[in-house]
């Protein structure tokens, strides 16, 4: 049978969804059964116990198709938004509501219980959270909840940001998060998958998948001018995105934050430690505004 990448691919010896059947061997196949996560954000974990090593993050809003529930709390599942495979607590899962009509614009926000900023936030939501709005009052974005959120932090689900560049130097200063997906915490990949969904693109949750999937490489031959805004650089394990012919802005455990770094200065840095470039790829449509 045909070998999958288990990370996207809802199978295992004794479960798999039932559209596979007749293409990976498992015990039984079931249909699966759509929630929508309900808190901020979300851990997908590898395995269902609280410990697990964080695979991703699945942000409010997200649809997740769930193959298995377990009595101790736990779902198996896949995340609608780029199909990665893992384990959510249930508890942060519901069936769908309304559909989103806005997504989270700012960094982060926070939703009151009324129409008055001096109340006190019953939650905060991260930059790509999706919401049902039902109404624009005194200021405020009105959940179908009855959540009130400051209008000027959410925009319209179709709109798209123009330069993922930009987006991704919003998050400078972020703490490096294996796994995370937002201003608490997100790692490399996940820092350009936001980035870049943010503009309206599609792209993959890890930096070996992105590498496989996006742009074209391009032959810059150690020639560090060669860079435009825009290319991503890869690293086994990591990724970069290029701001200019001098700079790279990315999520990192050397700085524990999502930092801007001279181009020469970290592939000089993270070749020492033994890992040179892999490649550089460039978009088709960078979605990436010239700086100056």
């Amino acid at each position: 049978m045909t070998s999958f990448d288990p990370r996207l691919t809802p199978a295992r010896p004794d479960l798999a969804a039932r559209h596979l059947q007749g293409k990976v061997v498992a015990d039984r196949y079931v249909d699966g059964v759509v929630r929508e996560v309900m808190e901020a954000q979300v851990p997908v974990r590898r395995q269902p116990m609280p410990d697990a090593p964080l695979e991703t993050e699945a942000l409010c809003g997200e649809r997740v198709t769930i193959y298995e529930s377990t009595d101790e709390g736990w779902c198996w599942g896949q995340l609608d938004n780029d199909g990665y495979v893992g384990w959510l607590p249930d508890n942060a899962l519901a069936p769908p509501g309304p559909p989103a009509t806005h997504k989270v614009a700012a960094l982060r926000t926070l939703v009151f219980p009324g129409p008055s900023i001096k109340l006190p936030p019953v939650a905060s939501l991260p930059f790509g959270a999706r919401v049902a709005i039902a109404q624009m009052r005194d200021g405020f974005a009105v959940t179908a909840m009855s959540g009130f959120l400051p209008a000027q932090h959410v925009v319209d689900i179709a709109t798209s940001e123009s330069d993922f560049v930009a987006v991704a130097e919003r998050f400078v200063g972020t703490p490096y998060l294996w796994g995370g997906k937002t201003s608490l915490g997100i790692d490399c990949s996940g820092l350009v998958q936001v980035a870049m969904t943010a503009c309206g693109l599609r792209c993959p949750r890890d930096s070996d998948m992105q590498e496989q999937a996006l742009g074209t490489g391009i032959d810059w031959r150690d020639n560090i001018a060669a860079l435009r805004r825009g290319d991503l650089i890869f690293w086994r394990g990591h990724v970069a995105i290029v701001r200019d012919a001098a700079t790279i802005v990315h999520a990192n455990a050397h700085h524990m934050a999502v930092a801007v770094e001279p181009t020469q200065a970290a592939i000089a840095r993270i070749g020492g430690a033994g890992s040179a470039v892999t490649s550089v790829k460039r978009l088709a449509k960078s979605h990436a505004t010239d700086a100056g």
